[in-house]
C-alpha cells in the first residue's frame, strides 16, 4: 500500500526547477527592471520631446508589456518548466484571445462611426 505514495524526482520534474536559482531570479528581475525603465523613458522623455508619436509609443508599450508578461509567466509562474503541450495550448489560446479582442475593437470602432452618423 505504501508503494503508491512513493514520489520520485522524475515524476515531477523537480530537477528542472533547480535551474531557477537566486542568480536566475535576479537576472529576470534585472530584465524586467530594464524594460520598465525603458517604458518610463519613452513616456517621460521621448514622447513629450516629440521624438516619437503617441501612436507609435502605444505600439512600443504593448510590445514591451508583452515581453514583460512573457518573463513573468515563463519564470515566476514556472511555465518554462512545463511540458511543450501545455505551453503550446496556453500560447495558442492567448493568441486567439488577442485576435478576438482585436476583431471586437475594430468592429466596435466601425459601428461607432456608422451608428453615430445615422443618429
Amino acid at each position: 500500500m505504501s508503494e503508491h505514495n512513493i514520489h520520485t524526482t522524475e515524476e515531477h520534474g523537480h530537477e528542472e526547477h533547480a535551474a531557477l536559482d537566486k542568480k536566475k531570479i535576479w537576472q529576470v528581475f534585472g530584465i524586467l527592471l530594464v524594460i520598465t525603465v525603458i517604458e518610463f523613458i519613452i513616456a517621460l522623455v521621448i514622447i513629450p520631446g516629440g521624438h516619437m508619436s503617441q501612436h507609435v509609443g502605444n505600439f512600443v508599450y504593448i510590445a514591451l508589456t508583452l515581453l514583460k508578461a512573457f518573463y513573468i509567466v515563463a519564470y515566476f509562474m514556472h511555465l518554462k518548466y512545463e511540458k511543450l503541450g501545455l505551453q503550446l495550448s496556453l500560447t495558442v489560446t492567448f493568441i486567439f484571445i488577442l485576435y478576438f479582442i482585436t476583431l471586437m475593437l475594430i468592429e466596435g470602432g466601425y459601428l461607432h462611426l456608422h451608428m453615430s452618423a445615422a443618429a
